[in-house]
């Protein structure tokens, strides 16, 4: 499975410059290569980038979690999501799986990974204790 160059870029823009809040990948099967959905500026909430994700397709995902830690620092985490609905078809579950680590591998900087089946699994409160 090909990566978009468009990924990357848009992932190094978030990590470096943090233009967006989260960016949204699919998969094209026509293509056959990974390329980008969605972006969200950066004063999108969490709601909104939950509310961006397809309730029944599979999805990559990348959020900038901004949260202050005990010692009341401001910090930030690059989370990576892979989002595969059990209401998806079995055939995208599969094809999004295989390709992940190949897709991780091509955005460096991810600091932490969730897999989600359903919208519990990616909370808010499930991200803020991954985060610290």
């Amino acid at each position: 499975m090909a990566v978009n160059d468009d990924c990357k870029l848009k992932f190094l823009e978030l990590k470096a410059k943090r233009t967006y809040r989260f960016i949204i990948f699919k998969i094209d099967e026509k293509l056959k290569q990974v390329i980008v959905e969605k972006v969200g500026e950066p004063t999108l909430s969490y709601e909104d980038f939950t509310a961006s994700l397809p309730a029944d397709e599979c999805r990559y995902a990348i959020y900038d979690f901004d949260f202050v830690t005990e010692e009341n620092c401001q910090k930030s985490k690059i989370f990576f999501i892979a989002w595969s609905p059990d209401s998806s078809r079995v055939r995208s579950k599969m094809l999004y799986a295989s390709s992940k680590d190949r897709f991780k591998r091509e955005l460096d900087g991810i600091q932490v990974e969730l897999q989600a089946t359903d919208p519990t699994e990616m909370g808010l409160d499930v991200i803020r204790g991954r985060a610290n």
